[in-house]
């Protein structure tokens, strides 16, 4: 039995593009470092909302990768309705703007693909890993969702060998996320999906959760074991020098932004600034590397930002790194409500290594503001804090105009990949 090889089971892998893809494609890069051995386990023929080709470079020439293909009911949808691309990528829009034809397709993708589209991968998956398993003796497994129909695929391995040491890491939330109440579940379609997350957690021999809050929370539904595994940054995305200027307040936001996410008080609080202070306005500049969304777009016409706007659309990697390296101010924002605080979003980490000030916006006491605390990165507001934000906008333009370069942010090194794979080789070992 080679206890150093881990199969790794994910439906994100190169060249998908977007956040979905970084953790496991930068752990399994940094594995060997510790001794181990990943093999990937991925769709042949995937649909994914977001391409990036440059990060099929990044996958090491030897690492060993198994593919099998999959039925993607999401082909149709899209071919129906181009718009459910953009719900596949998480673009949720407000209901009163959703189509008809929107809104039966969330219905049925809540309630008749549970947990999601991808279930019809699990049992051919299942066939054909467990005699791979067998064959290779393998004993370690980690499924990474979502989707979370990866999971399903642990689960029933699982069940066929008790024996096989499996760890689900869960990147976001299942039924806790926010955006689970929009897909229009019916009672009993809620209820499975409840029981299937349960069965998960209580099966799996470690929970790897993304946050404090989120591994408290699965803990409570019944996990053996959790361990907190952020997300992180690679460090060598970062070896190149900023261009450093003084013509422009660059506030930059990396990603998808979708509207139940949209900070309206960073819109008011920026809306107000370039009518009280007429040196801001003329320097004002609003990058988004990453698609928004048409409700995010018409907030800013609203508060009449669209000329500060720079839509940089959907690009590399390495592009949107370069994109917050050269930036002033970065900001970020989850979602509103209670449930929502334990998302940590990747970009952090990224933000982190920037080293420019960060502007956090979520729910009260979000797990984002104890990193932030911990690093000296930057400030966390409440949605309804407009004074907090202003103010704090208006102390990094002083900041930008007098030339005080980077903030001195401490203790952010802990968030590179290298050290969060070191503590992931570690709970490998140990479980």
């Amino acid at each position: 039995m080679n206890s150093k090889v881990v199969l790794i089971v994910t439906y994100y892998w190169p060249p998908a593009g977007g956040p979905g893809v970084q953790r496991w494609l930068n752990f399994a890069r940094w594995l060997p470092e510790s001794g181990i051995v990943p093999i990937i386990y991925t769709p042949e023929n995937p649909s994914y909302p977001l391409i990036d080709e440059t990060l099929i470079s990044q996958v090491p020439v030897d690492m060993q990768i198994l593919r099998t293909r999959i039925k993607e009911p999401y082909r149709i949808a899209e071919w129906l309705n181009p718009k459910s691309k953009e719900y596949k990528a998480g673009l949720f829009e407000e209901n009163a703007k959703q189509s008809l034809l929107t809104r039966f397709q969330v219905y049925v993708r809540g309630n008749y693909f549970i947990p999601d589209a991808r279930k019809f991968w699990v049992k051919p998956s299942v066939k054909f890993l467990s005699d791979y398993l067998i064959e290779h003796k393998i004993d370690r497994l980690i499924t990474t969702g979502p989707p979370h129909s990866m999971h399903l695929i642990g689960l029933e391995l699982k069940k066929q060998n008790p024996n096989l040491k499996w760890m689900a890491d869960f990147r976001d939330p299942w039924t806790q996320i926010s955006y689970h109440k929009a897909l229009k579940l019916t009672k009993n379609s809620r209820r499975k999906h409840q029981n299937l997350e349960k069965a998960v957690l209580q099966s799996a021999d470690c929970i790897i959760a993304t946050s404090f809050t989120d591994a408290k929370s699965y803990r409570k539904l019944g996990a053996r074991r959790t361990e907190v595994i952020t997300n992180g940054y690679e460090a060598a995305d970062f070896e190149f020098q900023k261009i450093v200027q003084n013509e422009n307040f660059r506030i930059t936001y990396s990603g998808n932004l979708e509207m139940a996410r949209n900070p309206l008080v960073l819109w008011q609080a920026l809306r107000e600034l370039t009518i009280e202070n007429q040196g801001f306005r003329n320097e004002l500049k609003l990058n988004f590397y990453g698609n928004i969304s048409t409700g995010v777009e018409e907030s800013l016409v609203e508060n009449k930002l669209e000329d500060f706007v720079v839509k940089h659309g959907y690009v590399s990697h390495q592009q949107s790194v370069e994109g917050i390296v050269n930036a002033e101010l970065l900001f970020l924002t989850n979602f509103q409500d209670e449930a929502s605080k334990g998302i940590i979003p990747g970009k952090l980490f990224e933000y982190l290594a920037a080293q420019n000030p960060i502007l956090a916006l979520g729910p009260p006491k979000g797990d984002v503001s104890e990193i932030l605390n911990q690093t000296g990165a930057g400030e966390y507001f409440v949605h309804s804090d407009l004074e907090g934000v202003k103010n704090y906008i208006i102390e990094i333009y002083h900041r930008f105009k007098s030339e005080q370069g980077s903030l001195k942010t401490k203790g952010y090194e802990q968030f590179s990949r290298s050290e969060t794979t070191k503590k992931l080789a570690g709970v490998i070992n140990s479980v």
